[in-house]
């Protein structure tokens, strides 16, 4: 999954970041929206659960400048698993972002619960609330989106010249 952040203004971020939700970001989110589920996640509904959260995607590699993880503090400043982590709930920040630059948010994500399920995302300009990120006309740059995953992997093949073909083998549940 990848989300592209470019900044349009004359002023730059302080620390552009992206925060990923179950269902919405919208605050405060009914139970089991929001960031109540781990990112890449959704609550169950059960009674019992020690958690509710359960995984949709396992994040495979996060986004940041260092991949699977930074060896050391002077790699990209953060540190820490891809450098892009935070202490906030499910949100990843990749530093300032000057005027007219474009920051890459990119994770690479197995999915591993079939179904359709909602992702959503929100951008924030900084993590301390001073700095707010906003659309020309005002608005909080936020979205959803909806994905269908298949209960079994779609069927690839190399054909005779070279193309690699990609058939579903099945419907999404």
């Amino acid at each position: 999954m990848v989300l592209a952040v470019h900044n349009v203004s004359g002023k730059t971020l302080p620390d552009v970041a992206v925060t990923i939700c179950n269902v919405t970001c919208a605050y405060p989110a009914p139970p089991g929206e929001g960031t109540s589920a781990a990112a890449f996640s959704e609550d169950l509904q059960m009674a019992g659960l020690a958690h509710p959260s359960r995984p949709v995607w396992v994040v495979d590699n996060p986004p940041g400048p260092c991949n699977y993880g930074c060896s050391d503090s002077s790699s990209s400043g953060a540190g820490g698993p891809s450098g892009a982590v935070t202490a906030y709930a499910n949100t990843w920040a990749l530093g300032a972002l000057g005027p007219g630059q474009t920051a890459k948010f990119d994770w690479a994500v197995t999915a591993i619960a079939p179904g359709h399920h909602v992702v959503a995302w929100e951008v924030a300009a900084g993590l301390n609330g001073k700095a707010k990120a906003v659309l020309a006309d005002g608005s909080l740059p936020h979205g959803t989106f909806t994905v269908s995953i298949s209960n079994a992997p779609a069927q690839t093949y190399v054909n005779n010249n070279g193309q690699i073909v990609t058939t579903s083998s099945s419907n999404p549940q």
